[in-house]
């Protein structure tokens, strides 16, 4: 009789309990819906995690504005630079989970930084992917009176004298790095990086024929490629971008599969409510799209675009299966 009152009891406080943790759970989301009823109704902060003046900076500038006209809300500009964008996003997970921070996340400090260094963040679970926002193809380019007239020759050069080539970086693990490794690993030969303290420079030395090539992001080479001082080879994008029509992908120059894109995103802090999450969605579906926020986007060398939670996860998931291959087999770790 004992042991049954025991067991009975037993019963009714996990039924208590059970009880209590859904009661919680739809008391939660009660309070989120409430929130993101007047979502916002004070300035939003969105922090950058690269310095003022680059691509990163530039397009948060111009996103920011817009949000900013639709929610009628101000946008703060917080600029957390350093350690190849960690910071900012250390700085980003740490903040309330209240959809007042978000963070434009990329590549690196995203997808890659994580894979070669230990970073004070879990991407994972730290963080709610909310939207990719914009990608942006890197373009393989060559000295103007560079022997190699495609990526045809150019190979054909690395294969003829392995090891003959070299190509600019801005460092270990960057998008220049990580092409030139897709690039040797894929054409079967080996070149040999040379890292910068930052792309512009190797642009300037590609440009003054010290370097073979490199494979930089749009904004630093379009202005050389329009006037003649950079020739195009390549570019990295699955189709040829609808912003460079005229160079021809990896793909066509022989390199099938060679897809290597820069791209941002927007992430939320973990525990963000669910349709505050929503919200954002709701207003990124109508910014990115607008006419002048893509027209600006494209004078920086990319796509605006927006994405749901669902495919953007799926997209992360891409890139980190990707490279952490990549980085695995080439031994790539932070300097």
């Amino acid at each position: 009789m004992l042991a049954y009152h025991i067991n009975l009891e037993t019963n009714m406080m996990k039924n208590l309990w059970t009880t209590l943790g859904a009661a919680c759970l739809v008391f939660a989301g009660m309070v989120g819906t409430a929130l993101a009823q007047n979502f916002p109704n004070r300035p939003v902060k969105l922090v950058v995690t690269y310095p003022p003046g680059g691509s990163s900076d530039l397009m948060a500038r111009i996103m920011g504005q817009k949000l900013s006209d639709y929610w009628n809300q101000p946008v703060i500009i917080e600029s957390k630079p350093g350690a190849a964008g960690s910071i900012g996003m250390e700085f980003a997970a740490r903040q309330a989970a209240d959809g007042y921070t978000f963070v434009i996340g990329n590549l690196g400090p995203a997808s890659v930084n994580p894979l070669i260094t230990k970073v004070p963040y879990s991407m994972e679970n730290d963080f709610i992917a909310v939207s990719l926002t914009a990608t942006g193809p890197n373009i393989l380019v060559v000295p103007s009176k560079s022997p190699f007239k495609n990526l045809g020759d150019l190979l054909t050069a690395a294969k003829a004298k392995n090891n003959s080539l070299n190509f600019g970086t801005s460092g270990t693990g960057s998008m220049s790095h990580l092409a030139g490794e897709l690039i040797m690993r894929q054409a079967g030969v080996k070149m040999t990086g040379v890292a910068y303290k930052g792309g512009g420079l190797a642009v300037n030395d590609v440009l003054a024929g010290q370097i073979d090539f490199i494979v930089s992001d749009a904004l630093p080479v379009a202005q050389h490629i329009k006037s003649g001082g950079l020739r195009p080879l390549a570019i990295t994008s699955e189709k040829r971008s609808p912003l460079f029509p005229d160079i021809p992908t990896f793909a066509e120059g022989g390199l099938q599969g060679l897809v290597a894109v820069n791209w941002w995103g927007v992430f939320l802090p973990a525990g963000t409510p669910k349709a505050i999450v929503d919200r954002y969605n709701e207003a990124l579906s109508k910014v990115m799209v607008n006419p002048d926020l893509k027209e600006r986007f494209g004078g920086l060398g990319v796509e605006a675009m927006a994405s749901s939670p669902e495919e953007f996860r799926a997209f992360l998931a891409s890139e980190k299966a990707k490279y952490s291959k990549l980085i695995a087999d080439n031994n790539i770790k932070a300097d």
